[in-house]
């Protein structure tokens, strides 16, 4: 991740949007019984940890491979199902967030 970007990550005065989600009962109880262990003040900072974490990896995957971002763009707009491109993009090894 860029510097700049890092940077905007890190600030307290980040914009925040409220979002529904809906999860099964059990994961969220057993997301509450890992915050605190974890060091955190509750479920929610949790499941925000482990999606920043997800997503920095994901962006930093997308980042070192615009190339294949690109190909697979232009795939879609031939066409080819997205189904043919997950399946292709797997046996490949290739993870590539969705266009």
């Amino acid at each position: 991740m860029k510097i700049s970007k890092l940077k905007k990550r890190l600030s307290e005065k980040r914009t925040m949007t409220t979002i529904t989600m809906r999860m099964p009962d059990d994961v969220v109880a057993d997301l509450k019984r890992v915050a605190p262990h974890k060091g955190f003040s509750g479920y929610q900072p949790l499941i925000r940890a482990y999606i920043g974490q997800g997503l920095r990896e994901d962006l930093a995957a997308l980042d070192a491979k615009p190339e294949i971002s690109k190909l697979i763009a232009s795939l879609k707009k031939q066409g080819i199902n997205e189904s043919a491109l997950t399946k292709a993009m797997v046996e490949a090894g290739v993870m590539v967030q969705n266009q």
